[in-house]
């Protein structure tokens, strides 16, 4: 897809994200800002847009921006290093997962102790929060 003029706000709609969210990429060096024409305003090319939807998936995937960026400077045929990062996002994946399965266990036990709405006592929530 060819974007003659793929400006910054043309560039944030397209990949659906904010304008301050491009800049900000920008400064952390995760996208490369083209140089200002003396008049006018900067334009992107389509690499930046690919660029900002591999960001965006990498992030649903539940990789951080200093992750995304490790990823992005790898070469594309370096699918060993790629493979251990990935392998390392999933075990934290699956871990958190763990976590969180601990603690909805937990939070049902206590909505279970609680008997809402009858004024039997301190409410065992409460209780156990202000252990």
């Amino acid at each position: 897809m060819k974007n003659p003029a793929l400006t910054i706000s043309r560039l944030a709609r397209e990949a659906d994200i904010g304008v301050e969210t491009i800049r900000y990429y920008q400064r952390i060096g995760l996208l490369e800002e083209p140089p200002k024409p003396v008049q006018g305003y900067r334009v992107y090319p389509d690499a930046s847009l690919a660029r900002l939807h591999f960001i965006s998936r990498a992030k649903q995937l539940g990789f951080t921006l200093n992750e995304i960026k490790e990823l992005l400077m790898l070469d594309s045929s370096d699918c060993q290093q790629t493979q251990q990062i990935a392998a390392q996002k999933l075990e934290t994946v699956q871990q958190r997962i763990i976590d969180l399965t601990a603690m909805a266990g937990t939070l049902q036990q206590l909505i279970d102790a609680c008997h809402g709405g009858e004024s039997s006592g301190a409410c065992p929530i409460i209780d156990t929060l202000n252990k």
